[in-house]
């Protein structure tokens, strides 16, 4: 079983920085990319930010400047880091990990629950 842990999130005001992070755990044989989505209602979920083991970095324009993704190879975890929220940044944040578990046979994309961010003006 492979488990994605989020945590951070919660209220900030417009021009404030929050941090997210998420853990990976469990029976874990390879760890690839890690990422950082957002979805609200309505809408389709979009990506915020990527990164793969190497460290290699992938934004969406919006967020160019504002938010950092960075990640921990020895602990499985990646974390966001953002500063200058705008309101519309508001949504559930979902962090997702490229994994092949023990039981898999190909590397599969796992989910974690989500964290509420909310930006109010």
């Amino acid at each position: 079983q492979v488990q994605l842990v989020e945590s951070g999130g919660g209220l900030v005001q417009s021009g404030g920085s929050l941090s997210l992070s998420c853990a990976a755990s469990g029976s874990i044989l390879v760890l690839n990319a890690m990422g950082w989505y957002r979805q609200t209602p309505g809408k389709e979920r979009e990506l915020v930010a990527t990164i793969t083991r190497e460290g290699i970095t992938n934004y969406r324009d919006s967020v160019k400047g504002r938010f950092t993704i960075s990640r921990d190879n020895a602990k499985d975890t990646v974390y966001l880091q953002m500063n200058g929220l705008k309101p519309e940044d508001t949504a559930v944040y979902i962090c997702n990990a490229r994994i092949k578990s023990d039981s898999d046979l190909y590397e599969y994309d796992y989910w974690a629950p989500g964290t509420q961010v909310t930006v109010s003006s």
